[in-house]
């Protein structure tokens, strides 16, 4: 019962990430050879979501044959619809839970710049508190983003056992809070 209350309490509040120090896991990882990774592979080698094609196109291709949410659990994977326009997605694998509004993702190429992008602050900004509008911390400026993008939902983790209707609600899951 204490240690539930205890997370409770360090669930509830909104982190200030402009004044964590970087050693608590905010990075960019340069990919080593020179090449440009992104988000796609990324994803992909990452999580257990097995996807191939464009971004903009897993959400629809996981129909059937991986559990789509509305909201995020731990190993998920968080699509972006109209990323750089309605042709162009985004995919982050959800790291850590912080509380029901904030995850931390691990991404690439997210400022089209090749980067790989690890413990990334992510929070719900939409007016439902439903994760249909997220707005993504900027690591190399150490702010949040200005720009608020749309979220098709989750995929992930597991297999669809709905018959390709979305799952609704309780996606939380396990929570496992930022720096454990």
């Amino acid at each position: 019962m204490t240690v539930a209350l205890a997370l409770e309490g360090c669930a509830s509040s909104v982190m200030d990430y402009s004044r964590m120090p970087p050693e608590q896991g905010r990075a960019v990882v340069q990919q080593g050879d020179g090449r440009t990774l992104n988000c796609v592979p990324f994803a992909r080698e990452h999580s257990d979501v097995k996807i191939f094609g464009d971004a903009v196109t897993w959400w629809d291709q996981a129909k059937g044959r991986y559990a789509r949410t509305e909201e995020p659990s731990l190993g998920s994977i968080m699509v972006l619809h109209d990323y750089a326009g309605p042709k162009h997605g985004h995919l982050a694998v959800v790291r850590s839970m912080v509380n029901s509004r904030e995850i931390r993702v691990d991404h690439a190429n997210w400022l089209n710049d090749g980067a790989v992008y690890l413990n990334d602050p992510v929070v719900d900004v939409s007016q439902g508190n439903d994760w249909s509008q997220v707005r993504v911390w900027n690591i190399p400026n150490n702010a949040w983003g200005s720009r608020v993008y749309p979220v098709q939902g989750f995929i992930g983790p597991g297999r669809d056992v709905s018959g390709g209707a979305l799952a609704q609600g309780g996606a939380m899951g396990p929570v496992a809070l930022a720096g454990e």
